[in-house]
């Protein structure tokens, strides 16, 4: 039986030993060394990425206020028009205005009296 109970002991020795590397293996202060470490080395990694992250987000505002104020421009383009038109209209008036004055003056013999305001050439002399 001496054989028997150096085995038992040895057995109990063996299983308090893995017990022992099992809670020291998964001590806290292991698992806080663990997750520093973890954090150390991809620390550099997600502080690139942040900034990264940053420049892409500038150039993204900038990219967004370009084409904001494009698309004002546009609507605003659009919306002219109807000054567009009214400009058109009053040109043509005038045209027909300047046509029925050039009319005016071509059928009679008399030249045109002088603005009061306008300067006579022959009162600069």
């Amino acid at each position: 039986m001496d054989d028997q109970e150096m085995q038992l002991k040895v057995k109990r020795v063996t299983d308090k030993f893995t017990e022992s590397m099992y809670v020291l293996a998964n001590e806290p202060s292991v698992a806080l060394y663990r997750l520093q470490e973890h954090v150390r080395r991809s620390l550099p990694e997600l502080v690139q990425h942040k900034s990264d992250m940053q420049s892409w987000e500038e150039q993204s505002q900038g990219a967004i206020y370009t084409v904001e104020y494009a698309c004002s421009a546009v609507k605003s383009m659009t919306n002219s028009s109807l000054y567009f038109k009214s400009i058109e209209g009053l040109l043509r008036q005038t045209i027909s205005m300047k046509e029925q004055i050039n009319n005016t003056q071509g059928r009679s013999d008399v030249s045109p009296t002088p603005h009061p305001l306008d300067p006579s050439p022959s009162s600069a002399s």
